[in-house]
């Protein structure tokens, strides 16, 4: 029995309808609303005696919740206070988040979200999503039967091997999908009764967890093989099965597994992997923001992807797709995009090269009069001897851009981007106040955590946040809203074009290459407009849509506001 209905009156009104009890009504986080329940439905549902005597309004709630959320002493106890609010009330969570969203995004997300990641297993409450593992994974059709959603239209799944930049979690990367799954209500207003989050328990490799007695995760090495593929195929046949209609997104995949599960499945449901697909479209966004900045073409830099991992290839390759708009070939692209990983630039002759590494593995011969100190180009060497104009930072490893670094780039063009990706904060390859004092100013920074603005003299420089939540939400809205078939490479890059045309250009002028965060719900209604459009003009679409693009996208948005709620 579903636990509710949307309904509309004889005008049009929307309404709720339960047969649930009144103290069930008052634990359901799509239903409960506090001390906002009227006297009428207090009466109806059977809560009189039950909640205060006073009625209160959603924003006379709202002052309390906030005041509380501010008396928190620290980050990780602020994460943990909203994260009980959401599985209290959803509508009290993101109304919440609504008007204090600048506030509230590193808390639920970049960079807080990693605690919450890695204490998941002793701050659990109550439960939330599906765990999918070697113990369960046989009877996957019962249990998507009995989930208490009803129409699951969005899955964010993780095997949780690949954590943001602290690796291997085990079931604490359920923390991480609850997370992706919260902007996209929060960023694009997407229903959250229409969303699941997933971890596949395959296991973990992490001593500290397995020794750990609070551990609430399958105790066990990780799977690897054919005993993984089996187990990732399992959950990806029941959930066509059950709802053939959701779109998947993979997160947080190591490395070879985010590309092999994203081809191996993306055309059994459309899918993608976000570490992939969506931190390049972001990068790309910041990319052509500079340009606007520099006068240069995209297609014109030198470009350093430091970190060869997930996001740093899918990174590379958005910017192969930017320099073609451009004109270049993939071939001349690649050319122009120099991929590093731990041991140094990345060459095609290197003993052991992992499959999905060799797209971006430069020939020897492109090194051969190059000055060097080993047989490998360092950092730095690849600096100096390309002539990179671009740094981009997706390595995990703090300090990476050290200022003789830097300073070689800033050596080669008169306005350097530096690009310091890695999160948690942590982990960032250089501070932004370090590269522009590098720089005397001239540097274009981004970074994937928020940091402060800088102080040069008498100017201050805000650093723009190139956080994917300014492109998944609003990419997975227009999926959703079209019944597109599939995400393709050219949807991702129209996000990252509108994302960059979103940007303010007084921010711009100032430095910043992405929009302040409390320009999130706009960005992504922008991403969302440009990917329906292009969604129709590649014919991926599953069903027609209507003439007025932005009304029907504001007309279909879930909004955090109490609707009355009726007795079967």
């Amino acid at each position: 029995m579903n636990a509710y209905e949307k309904k509309h009156d004889s005008e049009g009104r929307a309404y709720l309808e339960t047969a649930l009890p009144g103290y069930l009504v008052a634990r359901h986080p799509l239903l409960n609303k506090g001390t906002s329940f009227s006297a009428e439905e207090r009466r109806a549902l059977g809560l009189d005696g039950l909640l205060p005597p006073r009625v209160e309004t959603l924003e006379q709630q709202l002052a309390r919740l906030y005041a509380n959320f501010q008396s928190r002493p620290s980050a990780v106890e602020k994460h943990v206070y909203v994260r009980a609010l959401q599985d209290n009330s959803e509508v009290l969570f993101y109304a919440l988040v609504d008007r204090h969203i600048e506030e509230m995004m590193p808390i639920i997300y970049t960079p807080t979200v990693a605690a919450g990641v890695e204490q998941f297993s002793r701050l659990w409450r109550t439960p939330r999503g599906l765990v999918v593992s070697p113990e369960n994974v046989g009877q996957l059709d019962a249990l998507l039967a009995e989930l208490p959603q009803p129409d699951v239209q969005l899955v964010v799944a993780t095997d949780s091997e690949g954590i943001l930049g602290i690796g291997d979690q085990g079931y604490g990367g359920q923390a991480i999908c609850i997370g992706k799954l919260s902007l996209y209500t929060a960023a694009a207003g997407v229903d959250p009764g229409l969303t699941l989050p997933v971890v596949l328990d395959v296991g973990t490799n992490r001593k500290e967890l397995l020794e750990d007695p609070m551990y609430l995760g399958v105790r066990r090495a990780r799977m690897e093989g054919p005993e993984y593929d089996a187990l990732v195929a399992a959950f990806v046949t029941a959930l066509k099965r059950r709802f053939p209609n959701a779109l998947l997104q993979w997160e947080d995949f190591s490395k070879q597994k985010a590309f092999d599960v994203l081809e191996r499945h993306r055309d059994a449901l459309p899918s993608f992997n976000d570490d992939i697909q969506g931190t390049g479209a972001v990068v790309l966004s910041g990319l052509l923001a500079a340009g606007r900045r520099t006068g240069r073409k995209l297609a014109d830099e030198v470009v350093v992807v430091h970190g060869a991992g997930a996001g740093g290839v899918g990174v590379a390759r958005q910017v192969v797709r930017g320099m073609q708009r451009e004109g270049l070939s993939a071939e001349e692209a690649r050319r122009r995009i120099f991929l590093l990983d731990s041991k140094g630039l990345i060459l095609a002759d290197r003993k052991g090269l992992e499959p999905y590494k060799r797209e971006f593995a430069q020939e020897p011969g492109r090194v051969a009069g190059w000055r060097l100190a080993g047989s490998i180009p360092s950092l730095l060497e690849t600096v100096n001897e390309a002539r990179v104009t671009v740094l981009l930072g997706l390595s995990g490893q703090r300090g990476a851009f050290g200022e003789d670094v830097v300073r070689a780039v800033a050596a080669n063009t008169p306005t350097p981007l530096v690009f310091a990706l890695s999160n948690p904060t942590a982990n960032t390859e250089a501070l932004p106040e370090d590269v522009l004092r590098w720089t005397e100013g001239r540097a274009l920074v981004a970074t994937g955590s928020p940091f402060p603005d800088v102080v040069l003299g008498d100017t201050s420089r805000p650093v723009g946040q190139g956080n994917n939540a300014f492109i998944f939400p609003g990419l997975g809205q227009a999926v959703l809203l079209s019944r597109a078939r599939r995400v393709t490479d050219g949807m991702l890059v129209a996000a990252s074009v509108a994302l960059a045309d979103c940007l303010d250009p007084a921010r711009l002028a100032q430095g910043a290459l992405f929009p302040r965060m409390s320009s999130l719900r706009a960005a992504n209604r922008s991403v969302a407009l440009a990917v329906l459009r292009q969604a129709q003009k590649e014919g991926v679409c599953g069903r027609e849509l209507p003439a007025d693009l932005e009304a029907w996208l504001e007309n279909e948005r879930w909004k955090p506001e109490f609707l009355p709620i009726r007795r079967k």
